[in-house]
């Protein structure tokens, strides 16, 4: 073994710009001292996942009883950040950071994550436009038309991957690296010293944690970026996306671990959905209906939305809401209205349970969700309101939805499966679809439902017709056929779609659940 970072993927001026010998000198020392680490915490993973596959249920941990009921709060937030009545959502593509930054929000999360796919070009292309962005020389110039930052912006909020995923293109030892350290090392490097001189800081957003032992490896990671001089001691605050079922029954523990650094919490629905089917892929009593059935009125969304609302308010933290995919439908007004009328119904409901922001994921949202959250939340957050009168269980966070499996649901899921894998392994993280911004939550969805109600014997559809394998590859050949026609030949033949098509077969049909469609892709990008 050399002990050397070694680049694999492809190199240009530009590139060599982010990976210079110190950046990579940095990110090594990270990779070296935590890469353990990373490998300890997904193992405990796999442990726990074993033991709810075996009857195990999620509960709230006995042997942090004492966090939980002690009186301590994180650390404040700045400036910059304590007003975050609305979000925008995005990856971190030159065009999507300049009209994110500019919408009139209060914040963007440029994200390395379920937004972006993870090619090499996209990984470091973004961490160009993360640098010119933080020292606001940022600008475009695109079919005509020319884009630069206004002199007053959103506050940048970087989301890197989750600890599940790897950067194959930068190996040590032969070995691919943890793509968290990778795009956390690289944009701090490059950043810290120039957001201290900007009047804001390194900030991020922290996706997919399942337990308190990954909130206080990144903590770990923090305070070591702090010693090695990289970062001025409390520059960094970090926001964590409660996404995973685990995480909820762990919010408290979370939030003490990051005490020092996080000042809020942020729902994640799409996700929080995934990791439920996730969770109990293996439990046929807890299968769940069509994904049209499920709202954020659903009692265990629900629970979990006022769950983390209660816990920010007791620890000072920032309690930020589901994030809106809807995109304006410009071709039919009536259409548009009752869309946006259903997003104004959950803004409202968010504000007035207590959130302190909410999230959307196109810029012509913001409006709306500014418009509401001015009304109902006249200061910056809602931080003092108490929610002490809430009480919820594990029960209420375990409550199966009723509803139904029906065979458009089941083909619907084959179609989106189908049409967001061949534009992520084409490189496109996000896909406009049937006036939704699709990101690779909605996939998850999609093929762990395909895979649970194949596996299960619950998986019955409403007609009376069981879910088999045959069913399934039926289907499958049908929806794409349908795609086909839809695109035309040409489009066809060249995205990608028989590929994808084989790929979900792969998943669906698997006798082991794959916890991550991304692990099984990744290979498939340059």
């Amino acid at each position: 073994m050399n002990n050397q970072l070694e680049i694999i993927g492809a190199m240009t001026p530009a590139f060599e710009s982010i990976l210079t010998e110190d950046a990579l000198a940095f990110v090594q020392q990270l990779i070296a001292r935590f890469g353990g680490d990373v490998e300890e915490i997904l193992k405990a993973r796999g442990t726990r996942q074993a033991a709810i596959d075996g009857g195990e249920l999620p509960d709230f941990l006995a042997e942090t009883k004492a966090i939980r009921e002690d009186n301590w709060q994180v650390c404040n937030a700045p400036p910059d950040l304590q007003d975050r009545r609305v979000q925008i959502v995005g990856p971190t593509d030159r065009k999507m950071i300049i009209n994110a930054l500019n919408s009139g929000a209060q914040a963007f999360m440029a994200d390395c994550e379920d937004s972006l796919s993870p090619t090499w070009e996209n990984v470091l292309q973004g961490q160009i436009n993360l640098r010119d962005t933080v020292a606001r020389r940022i600008s475009l110039d695109a079919n005509g038309k020319q884009y630069a930052l206004n002199p007053e912006t959103a506050t940048l909020i970087v989301c890197p991957r989750g600890w599940h995923l790897v950067e194959k293109n930068l190996q040590l030892d032969g070995e691919p690296v943890s793509g968290p350290l990778v795009d956390f090392g690289l944009f701090l490097f490059h950043n810290a010293s120039e957001a201290g001189k900007q009047g804001t800081g390194p900030y991020f957003y922290l996706p997919k944690m399942e337990s308190h032992r990954e909130a206080r490896l990144w903590a770990e990671i923090f305070r070591f970026s702090e010693e090695a001089g990289i970062v001025e001691p409390d520059q960094i605050r970090v926001t964590v996306l409660i996404e995973t079922l685990p995480a909820a029954f762990e919010i408290d523990e979370i939030l003490y671990e990051l005490k020092d650094y996080i000042v809020g919490l942020s729902c994640g629905h799409w996700n929080y959905i995934f990791s439920f089917i996730k969770t109990f892929c293996a439990r046929p009593e807890y299968v769940l209906p069509d994904r049209a059935e499920i709202s954020m009125t659903t009692h265990f969304l629900r629970s979990y939305s006022q769950l983390l609302i209660k816990t920010c308010k007791r620890r000072g933290a920032q309690a930020i809401g589901f994030m809106t995919p809807q995109i304006p439908i410009k071709n039919d007004p009536d259409a548009n209205d009752i869309a946006f009328a259903r997003v104004r119904a959950d803004k409202e409901r968010e504000v007035t349970d207590g959130h302190d922001g909410t999230s959307v994921a196109h810029p012509d949202l913001v409006a709306l969700a500014t418009e509401i959250f001015d009304r109902y939340m006249p200061d910056a957050n809602q931080l003092n309101r108490s929610q002490d009168d809430v009480g919820l269980s594990a029960d209420d966070l375990l409550q199966v939805p009723r509803g139904k499996i029906t065979e458009a649901g089941f083909r619907e899921n084959i179609r989106v499966a189908i049409e967001y894998m061949a534009a992520w392994m084409g490189g496109n993280g996000r896909l406009a679809r049937d006036n939704l911004m699709e990101d690779l939550t909605t996939a998850e969805i999609s093929r762990a439902q395909l895979w649970q109600w194949i596996h299960q014997t619950t998986g019955i559809l409403d007609e009376g017709q069981n879910v088999s394998v045959d069913l399934f590859k039926t289907c499958l050949q049908e929806e794409l056929a349908g795609i086909k026609v839809t695109l035309g030949d040409v489009l066809f033949e060249t995205g990608g779609y028989r590929d994808a098509a084989g790929k979900l077969e792969q998943l669906s049909l698997e006798d082991a659940f794959v916890p991550f469609l991304t692990t099984m892709l990744y290979d498939e990008l340059d």
